[in-house]
């Protein structure tokens, strides 16, 4: 685990924490591709601390999905009940310490892309 910082486009949101040992995996899902406008990965964190104007969306029964309300950078996704969140690795410094290890939910891809890295790939979550 390594410690990380980052921030929105704007500035106005800052972060830092530490990474957990999870994998990062990019989300295809239709939610996840709406709020970010393509794909969205996400790093699991723990100890993160935010500073700035964060505004959470209730995306589903079971998330919330966190953005800069000044510039709209989509940063986190929070697991309603846990102590995890799931934070943007493109809002975070360099260098991360992070390689993607593979695809969720790749059975709502957007048609317009192919998915060609070679990594593993689940149909769902």
């Amino acid at each position: 685990m390594s410690d990380f910082a980052g921030r929105c486009l704007c500035g106005a949101v800052t972060f830092k924490g530490t990474w957990a040992p999870e994998p990062v995996r990019a989300c295809h899902c239709g939610q996840c591709r709406r709020w970010s406008g393509h794909v969205w990965a996400g790093a699991e964190a723990t100890g993160l601390t935010i500073e700035g104007p964060v505004k959470w969306f209730r995306s589903s029964a079971e998330a919330e999905r966190g953005f800069c309300p000044e510039c709209g950078s989509s940063l986190f996704w929070h697991q309603l009940g846990a102590t995890r969140h799931d934070v943007a690795p493109g809002a975070v410094d360099n260098p991360t310490g992070l390689r993607l290890a593979g695809h969720i939910f790749v059975a709502d891809k957007g048609d317009y892309y192919d998915i060609a890295d070679g990594l593993p790939q689940e149909p769902q979550g």
